[in-house]
């Protein structure tokens, strides 16, 4: 079950926010990072949204990552929220470096060969890259424990929501987070 992010202290601590009803949603637009508590991991297939729901002290909502799609670069067709589970195909830590590319790496040489420029490098693909089981789990209760709690929640509560989305960060000039839902609609535009 997701516990979705600490909220910050106030709406006005994210970048865009708008009213629905009685509460404020509160986003930010993350491209293909997936911020977690405990390091920022990367998806292709995926962009991330880190949305935060605000209301008067005290107050519940019934939050669903299915209230919200994303509009992008203004298209007509908005895309619908995923679950945090397809993310997992192709989650990466930027950050882990894995052996078989080190390898591939002394056996052209070590660093001095970086260039990929030598004819025995031309048409050469890189290794497999495995990443290890215990580590992929690791990465997968991160998402999930990120992403966005559903249910009747107290506010304010926040995590990431996920849509498909494939293409480069550089091709998107516009952003909108779109929320139908039961404290009304709402359209934050986000900064791409």
């Amino acid at each position: 079950m997701a516990k979705g992010l600490p909220p910050r202290a106030t709406a006005g601590e994210y970048l865009s926010r708008a009213q629905a009803g009685a509460i404020t949603i509160a986003a930010e637009f993350d491209q293909h990072s997936v911020p977690t508590a405990e390091s920022t991991l990367s998806t292709e297939d995926f962009v991330a949204v880190e949305v935060g729901i605000f209301g008067a002290a005290g107050a519940h909502a019934v939050v669903s990552s299915a209230d919200f799609s994303l509009r992008v670069n203004g298209k007509k067709a908005a895309l619908p929220a995923e679950q945090f589970a397809g993310v997992f195909r192709n989650l990466r830590d930027p950050s882990y470096n894995p052996p078989e590319l080190e390898a591939a790496k002394e056996s052209k040489g070590g660093s001095l060969n970086t260039g990929g420029n030598t004819q025995s490098d031309l048409g050469a693909t890189p290794p497999p890259v495995h990443i290890p089981p215990a580590m992929e789990r690791a990465m997968q209760l991160q998402v999930q424990n990120a992403a966005l709690p559903e249910g009747d929640r107290t506010l304010p509560v926040a995590g990431l929501i996920f849509f498909r989305y494939g293409g480069a960060p550089k091709g998107i000039h516009s952003v909108e987070l779109l929320y139908n839902g039961p404290a009304g609609k709402a359209t934050v535009t986000l900064q791409p």
